[in-house]
Order: structure tokens, then sequence, then C-alpha cells
């Protein structure tokens, strides 16, 4: 692929522009709710507010992505993969943050802090970018970011591994080098216009899910 980034400078300092302003005043005005689920998480079930996990980062480098806790201490023990929003491992303050995407607002600091964007490939668990062919993995060369193409195709993946036999190797056999498409899609077509399309698409599908 031919270099991404060629004639977009003006379009990479807006865009890193545009996440820093936009994610720093987010956390500012959504700090009363953010505390206000935190709290909520810690009185519902036992174990750290926060999930913090490693993802792949731009270039290759691994970053340790933010959410708000979602399932009970340990579960990730029991597999990567979540099955549906009823899987037992889920809390009950998960179900609902799972379900309207709010366990994903934490991710405001990590666009702050440079490791991801609002826009991008969604950062991906080390192993099943492994599995991953070296033609479907060069969108690492950009930053990942909190929606992309992928993330409004697979809105509903949970619910869609959930009817598989075998959703671990449908996910990475099946779902995983889809997703890479549609990053390398975002990759050849990133643009200030690309941009806010799919903020505007996301934000149509969660107004959807309330």
């Amino acid at each position: 692929m031919e270099d991404p980034f060629r004639g977009k400078k003006v379009y990479l300092f807006l865009k890193r522009l545009f996440d820093i302003v936009f994610s720093a005043l987010a956390l500012v005005i959504l700090s009363p709710f953010l505390a206000l689920t935190a709290l909520w998480i810690y009185t519902d079930s036992r174990g750290p507010v926060f999930f913090l996990q490693e993802r792949m980062g731009r270039n290759g480098k691994p970053f340790r992505m933010v959410k708000f806790r979602t399932m009970k201490r340990n579960a990730h023990a029991a597999g990567l993969i979540t099955i549906g929003n009823r899987d037992d491992r889920i809390t009950r303050a998960g179900y609902y943050l799972r379900k309207h995407k709010l366990d994903e607002w934490p991710q405001l600091w990590n666009i702050l802090k440079g490791d991801m964007s609002f826009v991008g490939p969604r950062p991906e668990v080390p192993t099943y970018i492994i599995t991953l062919p070296s033609s479907l993995k060069e969108f690492l060369l950009i930053r990942p970011g909190l929606t992309s193409y992928a993330t409004i195709a697979f809105v509903n993946v949970n619910e869609q591994l959930a009817r598989e036999k075998y959703p671990e190797k449908v996910y990475r056999e099946e779902i995983m080098p889809r997703k890479a498409e549609l990053n390398l899609k975002y990759m050849r077509e990133m643009s200030i216009t690309t941009d806010f399309r799919i903020i505007l698409q996301t934000a149509r599908l969660l107004f959807q899910r309330f």
C-alpha cells in the first residue's frame, strides 16, 4: 500500500487538534456523569471501577486502553470474547453500560493522551492481530479510534457471536478479517469529511439504542 499519509499533513494536524480540544471539553463537561457512573459500578459489584487492557496502537505499539468495568472480577480468565449482552460474567450495571456503549467513554482519556483518535480502526487485543495475514495488518500504521467503519458494521457483534457454536473461531477467522478490510478502507479514504460522516453515523446508532 502506498504511503497513507502522503498529502495529508494538514488533515492529520487538524485531526489531532480536534481530538485534543474535544476530548478535553468532553472530559470536563461529562465529569459529573463519569463520576456517578464510577460510583454506580463501585456499589454494584466488587472490583475496580476501570478495566485496563493492552491493545495494539499506532505502528503496532501496545498501549493500555481504559474502559468502565462491566464484568465481574477476573472474568476475562474465562475468555476474551463476550457472548451476547446476557453473558453471565457481565454485572448488572455492566449490562446497561454495554447496551448503550457508555463503558467506552473513559477512552476520552486515551484520545487526549494521543493513544487513540475519535475516528480510526478500533484497537484490538494483540492475540487477534497476530492471526491476520500481513496484507491485512497495514491499518496498524494509523492511530486507532473510538469509532470506525468496522464499529458501525459490527455494532451488534456480541449478539451475533451468541448465536454461534464456536464464537472464538468465528471471530478470529471471519469477523477479524472483515474488520481489517474495513480498516484498510478507512485508511484509503481518511479525510475530514470521512471522519465527520463516521461520527454522525455512530451518533445515530447510539441514539437508536436508547
